[in-house]
């Protein structure tokens, strides 16, 4: 990735546009193995009222928010994810990026903050929504490099932070083999895992398992506590 910022707005229309797509025509109650115990339709609920959070949070200025319930039935279903979608995208394209809002990080109170982070919420999630389909696409390296930024610099952090997890006992090093990337997550003497953006990605998300990819038993111990929600 380039030291420019991205077009973190079109990005949000593009993968919203797509996880939308993904789920149009699909069984609303396949298993969503990524997400274990939840369906797609739960995925839908989920991502539907992180969208309008995100909008709130923008807004208002505050979390303390209840969502839209969300309509039972597929088309409907549907129909109600694109809303809150597009009603995102709005509130983030009338909002300058350097507009006060409630965030997730101390440091970075601004609108900006959701424009990336809504990107990586619905990147994600739609990763899960096509394993549960079985339908597998890859994420554009830089753009899961990012991902692994932002764990390192704010959700990490912030779990820490919150008590649900002890600081690392050693770094965990990680290192992408298709992007210029190498960054440590953690304190104190470092294991390095190495492999592709999105698999580091996956593996911070719980979304990999750390054998399979073949990552040294001791960071597969680190990267198995809540490095992230």
């Amino acid at each position: 990735m380039t030291g420019e910022e991205p077009d973190w707005l079109r990005l949000l229309r593009l993968h919203t546009g797509r996880f939308a797509d993904v789920i149009s025509d699909a069984d609303l109650g396949a298993p969503v193995s990524s997400c274990p115990g939840w369906s797609l339709r739960d995925l839908v609920v989920h991502v539907g009222g992180v969208h309008q959070w995100a909008s709130h949070c923008v807004v208002e200025g505050n979390p303390e928010f209840r969502p839209e319930p969300a309509a039972r039935e597929g088309p409907e279903l549907i129909a109600w994810y694109r809303h809150h979608a597009s009603r995102l995208v709005e509130v983030l394209t009338a909002t300058p990026a350097d507009a006060p809002a409630w965030t997730l990080d101390d440091r970075d109170a601004t609108a900006l903050f959701w424009r990336r982070r809504q990107v990586h919420e619905i990147v994600l999630h739609t990763c899960d929504a096509d394993e549960a389909l079985g339908h597998l696409r890859q994420v554009d390296p830089w753009l899961a490099w990012d991902g692994v930024l932002e764990v390192r610099d704010v959700m990490y952090p912030r779990q820490v932070r919150l008590g649900r997890v002890d600081p690392l006992s050693r770094g965990i090093r990680m290192i992408a083999t298709d992007v210029p990337g190498d960054v440590t997550i953690g304190n104190g003497e470092s294991v390095a895992v190495r492999g592709r953006a999105e698999v580091l990605l996956r593996l911070l998300w719980h979304r990999a398992d750390p054998a399979a990819e073949m990552v040294d038993p001791r960071a597969g111990e680190l990267l198995s506590g809540a490095l992230t929600p």
